[in-house]
């Protein structure tokens, strides 16, 4: 299933630390079974946005609990178009 992941309070985030960030994700990702396909930053509202595939919504939250970023919020997003 795919899930929508945000985290609030980045602002002034970079791309180089977005990138830090998600490459520390796919790191630790397949031992809990989730692959973050891509993840998107505002840094002026400090939001940034995670998208994975992911066995549960529990499993998402443990990758980037143990990278030292959890999440805020956990979406699933059952379809797309």
């Amino acid at each position: 299933m795919k899930f929508m992941d945000v985290h609030h309070g980045m602002v002034g985030i970079t791309p180089e630390q977005l990138r830090a960030a998600h490459t520390a994700d796919l790191a630790v990702e397949g031992e809990e079974g989730v692959h973050f396909e891509q993840a998107w930053a505002d840094p002026e509202s400090g939001t940034v946005y995670c998208l994975s595939e992911a066995p549960s919504r529990e499993a998402v939250r443990r990758v980037h609990e143990r990278t030292g970023h959890p999440a805020a919020e956990i979406h699933s997003v059952p379809f797309s178009v």
